[in-house]
């Protein structure tokens, strides 16, 4: 019986992931803090945020997969319907404009509109080679979630309307459009992913790409959205030979905890 493991707190949608989970005979096991414990058992899969991720899964010899920090800067314009770059936040810091400035894979720098550079974390609070995202301000009327498998979407759910949070069902649209984003820049993710995508100007753009274990279902299945969690976080001697540049590494802004941990199996 394969485990998966799970951070100390768990939102309504990691619960309907271990409840699938359970469905499909695995066992789980809930963390009570954020260290490891000494004597600790063997677990082959995980369900949580990136911080979780980088204090538990080399120790359990899981291979979480993640697109490539540039993968959205690297998007044609046709695909994004605005400019997007990547930089060390050292050169942000040098913003004299408005720009919607995120980390690419972590949540380490909040996600928002900032007036200009100087308004984002200092030095003091984060390492200035740290990557960051700096796109245009775009306003999108609608969001879709797209859990994808082997370069297809296998489900998803709208997440928001007019910036506010708003699940509902996936259209055929958004669907068609996640396959032929997968089609055109596939390749360069990992075969288990998430791709948010959205509506500009009645013109379908891609939002971003998000870790498929560290990602929320909203409507979508949480059974079809499993099937892409454990190939997204599984044992690194499972990991196919096209995805191993994809397995997260500790890097600039990441945590390296360690200690002694509480679990509770479930």
């Amino acid at each position: 019986m394969r485990t998966m493991l799970l951070p100390p707190r768990l939102t309504a949608s990691a619960e309907s992931v271990r409840e699938a989970a359970h469905r499909r005979g695995l066992r789980t096991m809930q963390f009570t803090s954020l260290t490891l414990p000494d004597g600790r058992g063997g677990a082959e899969h995980l369900h949580a945020g990136p911080r979780f991720a980088d204090v538990v899964a080399s120790a359990y010899g899981i291979a979480p997969l993640e697109a490539p920090r540039d993968w959205l800067a690297g998007l044609p314009w046709e695909l994004t319907r605005r400019d997007i770059r990547i930089m060390p936040i050292a050169e942000a810091y040098s913003l004299r404009r408005p720009a919607f400035v995120k980390s690419p894979n972590d949540k380490g720098i909040r996600a928002m509109v900032y007036a200009d550079g100087s308004r984002l974390p200092g030095p003091d609070a984060v390492e200035r080679e740290t990557p960051v995202l700096v796109s245009d301000t775009v306003k999108f009327t609608a969001e879709y979630r797209l859990h994808c498998l082997d370069g297809k979407v296998h489900t998803g759910s709208r997440y928001a309307e007019g910036g506010r949070l708003a699940p509902g069902p996936l259209p055929d649209a958004a669907r068609a459009f996640g396959n032929d984003v997968l089609t055109e820049a596939g390749t360069a993710l990992p075969s288990a992913i998430v791709v948010d995508v959205g509506m500009i100007d009645r013109h379908w753009a891609v939002v971003e790409a998000n870790a498929a274990w560290a990602s929320g279902l909203y409507t979508a299945s949480p059974d079809r959205a499993l099937d892409v969690i454990l190939r997204a976080a599984g044992p690194i001697g499972d990991v196919a030979p096209r995805d191993r540049r994809f397995i997260r590494t500790p890097g600039p802004g990441r945590h390296r905890d360690t200690g002694t941990v509480d679990c509770v199996p479930s």
